[in-house]
C-alpha cells in the first residue's frame, strides 16, 4: 500500500463494515461497572453514550483500575437503557456506535454470523482498586 492509499483510506468515512460487525455480535465488550446496577452513561453532544472497549487493556487506559464487567455486543445493545448507545474503544482513530439497529442492518447486509439470541451472560469483573 503506498502513501497515497493510505491518505486516501484515512480521508474517507469510516466506520465498521457489515462483516466487521456481524463478527463483533458475540464478541465481549468490556465497560466500566459503576456502584449500582446498570452502566456509566455520558451526555455528548450526540446522544448518551456508554464507552465500552474490544479488550480489559483498552478499558483500562481509558479508565485506570476499576471494577468492570463484559458481555456480548449483542447482549449489550439489549440491556442499554433507551435512547443510549455503546461508543466502541473511544479513544482509538476511528470509534463507531454501536447500537440494536446497526447490529441487525449487519446481519441483513453481512455475513450473517451469529443467532442474536444473546442469552444475557454478563461478566462481573474486576474490583474497585483501593
Amino acid at each position: 500500500m503506498s502513501l497515497r492509499d493510505l491518505i486516501d483510506a484515512e480521508a474517507q468515512p469510516s466506520g465498521p463494515t457489515p462483516a466487521h460487525l456481524a463478527a463483533l455480535r458475540d464478541a465481549r465488550l468490556y465497560f466500566q461497572r459503576p456502584e449500582n446496577p446498570g452502566f456509566l452513561v455520558s451526555e455528548t453532544v450526540e446522544g448518551p453514550v456508554v464507552p465500552v472497549f474490544t479488550s480489559w487493556d483498552r478499558l483500562a487506559l481509558f479508565a485506570g483500575p476499576c471494577p468492570w464487567a463484559s458481555t456480548t455486543a449483542t447482549d449489550l445493545v439489549t440491556l442499554l437503557p433507551d435512547g443510549v448507545r455503546a461508543l466502541v474503544n473511544p479513544l482509538d482513530p476511528h470509534p463507531f456506535v454501536l447500537d440494536a439497529e446497526t447490529l441487525r442492518d449487519a446481519e441483513e447486509n453481512g455475513d450473517g454470523h451469529g443467532n442474536g439470541d444473546g442469552d444475557g451472560d454478563v461478566t462481573d469483573g474486576g474490583r474497585e482498586a483501593g
